[in-house]
């Protein structure tokens, strides 16, 4: 799903709102997400997951070209973790994909 996929599904699902006011709801979101990430905050949305920033220590490297070794600089980084509702829904769905849909109970 695209940024614009996500903007359409939102239009479709409340009428009332036009496709620029969706666009307009999706860009504030993720540029909140993105900025306290910035700041080195830590968001939670329950039953959906949560996003932070690792920190990756420098280490040492190497070229794959020529073998020499390369310092690799400490960074920050994005990371997602998925709450458990959404791990449990999508390791569900898998299920049902590999093995047909479970049958009702009797």
């Amino acid at each position: 799903m695209t940024r614009s996929d996500l903007v359409e599904a939102l239009a479709a699902r409340f009428s009332h709102l036009t496709q620029r006011d969706a666009e307009y709801a999706v860009k504030i979101l993720l540029d909140a997400i993105g900025q306290a990430m910035v700041q080195g905050h830590r968001i939670e949305v329950r039953g959906f997951g949560s996003f932070s920033v690792s920190h990756r220590p420098p280490r040492m490297g190497r070229n794959p070209r020529s073998g020499e070794s390369v310092a690799i600089p400490a960074t920050r980084v994005p990371h997602f973790k998925p709450g458990k509702a959404l791990r449990e829904a999508v390791d569900q769905r898998t299920t049902e994909l590999e093995n047909g849909p479970a049958s009702a109970p009797r």
